[in-house]
């Protein structure tokens, strides 16, 4: 174990925060949404306009996924540093695994739209036609191993092996809200 502490230091508060709030996001979505669904109180809240009621939950999405974001690198931050890979790989791998989970992340939001997106369904708000061009035509889920890409690329950028860790811990975390959403 002595040699696990020295790679990973789990008793950082900021690891614990981390964590929890990587939880509780697709957590909180699912259950607002659920709510949303069976009783519409988003929408009555926007005087029954489900559109300005899915921006809004989009809204609260999309910012705590930041916060989620900024506390995974404060995280980070408090971990050991452990060279992972060596050069040029050190920055290669980490930079196209980013750019690479960005564009799954970015090019899904573009092909559902926001309310596609941010759980537009839930409101009754329903697309056309099921998205079957990319990059939907090459993962199933592509905005969440997009998202977890980008999480590992982080951990290898900043040579944090309790990154890695926590990148997989996302991976679970999102496997677990397919469950729910799916």
């Amino acid at each position: 174990m002595d040699a696990f502490s020295t790679i990973v230091n789990v008793s950082a508060t900021s690891l614990h925060v981390s964590l929890f709030s990587i939880a509780f996001n697709p957590t909180a979505w699912n259950i607002v949404a659920r709510n949303e669904y069976r009783n519409k109180t988003i929408t009555r809240i926007f005087g029954g306009n489900a559109r300005y009621g899915c921006y809004f939950l989009a809204i609260m999405i999309f910012s705590f996924g930041m916060l989620r974001d900024h506390l995974f690198q404060r995280a980070l931050s408090d971990q050991p540093r452990v060279p992972i890979l060596s050069a040029p790989y050190d920055t290669l791998v980490p930079f196209f695994l980013f750019a690479i989970g960005q564009l799954f992340v970015v090019t899904s939001t573009w092909a559902l739209g926001i309310t596609g997106t941010f759980l537009g369904d839930y409101f009754g708000i329903l697309m056309d036609h099921r998205v079957q061009g990319f990059p939907f035509n090459v993962l199933r889920d592509p905005m969440y191993v997009g998202s977890t890409m980008c999480f590992v690329a982080t951990a290898l950028w900043y040579e944090r092996p309790a990154g890695l860790l926590v990148a997989l811990y996302v991976y679970i975390v999102y496997l677990i809200a397919l469950r729910f959403e799916g």
